[in-house]
């Protein structure tokens, strides 16, 4: 169970890189998503049917995953939509686009040779996999480490922190918003070309909740592993990815039903996004309450107090006297 958990994580962690770029470089929420992990594997699947090798049609992918993210980095910065709304267009347009590519709404791989065959046949479908994912994975994360360490790299992350000050400092915020559309949707295009190979098909559906699987794997990442420096937050993503199958593994073997699947993905969304307030909620209640120990204040004594004065008997006896 945790071994295929790890090989079917690696393969979506590209994904959640792509999510992690947009959401917290950018700070831009992206439906794009939607479209352009179905348009992945679409691509992929109709080159290797046409006779290009696994390399190639997983290229290929990543650079259609790039010009839907361009699409809608056009209509955000150039014909100022609203991020959500550019997203939204892009996602329903790329519909229409990969059912034309595939010609039908599921296209099966038949006798082609994935990426996983690459590999010794003597090693199992889940080592083969694991590699893969490791190998693409380690390739993905250097490249955006190298990067974000480059002028343009620094530009991205100074337009997503402040656009107002990035461009007052002569970067030019819409082409890196741009950019930061297409490398996200690139990354996210790949792991829809890697979960096609893995799983021997592309499907016109198969895009449906992934924005909210690569959500959810940012933030538990982020959870499990969190610091500045960004091959940790890199890290941090493959980190969620996996735990993040692992947990839905872990609700199939306990009998949960596939159709289930969406709704477990809703609920851990649900229960990572809660956990960090409510800890930070515990740890601005235990700060106070060493404060008050330090000044020799009696925490139950001022509870008491605040909340009879917030009452309204206090209110009413603060106003007689």
């Amino acid at each position: 169970m945790l071994i295929t958990s790890i090989g079917q994580g690696l393969l979506w962690t590209p994904l959640v890189i792509g999510v992690f770029i947009t959401f917290r470089i950018l700070d831009i929420p992206d439906l794009t998503t939607e479209g352009s992990f179905p348009l992945g594997a679409a691509v992929t699947v109709s080159a290797m049917l046409s006779g290009q090798s696994a390399i190639v049609a997983s290229l290929l992918g990543f650079l259609a995953g790039c010009i839907a993210g361009w699409v809608t980095g056009v209509l955000d910065t150039k014909l100022h939509m609203p991020s959500l709304l550019a997203g939204i267009l892009t996602m329903t347009g790329l519909y229409s686009v990969n059912m034309h590519i595939m010609g039908k709404s599921n296209v099966p791989l038949l006798n082609q040779k994935v990426l996983m065959n690459v590999l010794p046949a003597s090693w199992s479908l889940d080592l083969q996999t694991i590699a893969i994912g490791a190998v693409v994975t380690g390739l993905v994360i250097v490249l955006l480490i190298w990067l974000f360490k480059t002028r343009l790299g620094l530009s991205l992350m100074a337009t997503g922190d402040n656009p107002a000050m990035g461009a007052a400092n002569g970067i030019h915020t819409d082409r890196m918003v741009i950019i930061g559309y297409m490398v996200s949707n690139g990354c996210i295009a790949l792991s829809g070309a890697l979960i096609a190979q893995s799983n021997g098909y592309a499907d016109i559906g198969m895009g449906i909740g992934t924005i909210v699987i690569g959500l959810a794997s940012v933030l538990v990442g982020e959870i499990f592993l969190h610091g500045r420096q960004m091959w940790l937050r890199l890290t941090a993503m493959a980190l969620g990815a996996v735990i993040y199958r692992y947990l839905l593994t872990v609700a199939m073997g306990l009998g949960f039903p596939v159709d289930d699947l969406k709704i477990l993905s809703a609920g851990i969304l649900v229960v990572v996004i809660c956990l960090p307030i409510l800890r930070n909620k515990y740890r601005t209640r235990q700060q106070l309450n060493r404060y008050l120990k330090q000044i020799g204040v009696d925490e139950h004594a001022t509870t008491s107090s605040l909340k009879r004065q917030a009452s309204p008997e206090g209110l009413l006896s603060r106003d007689s006297k």
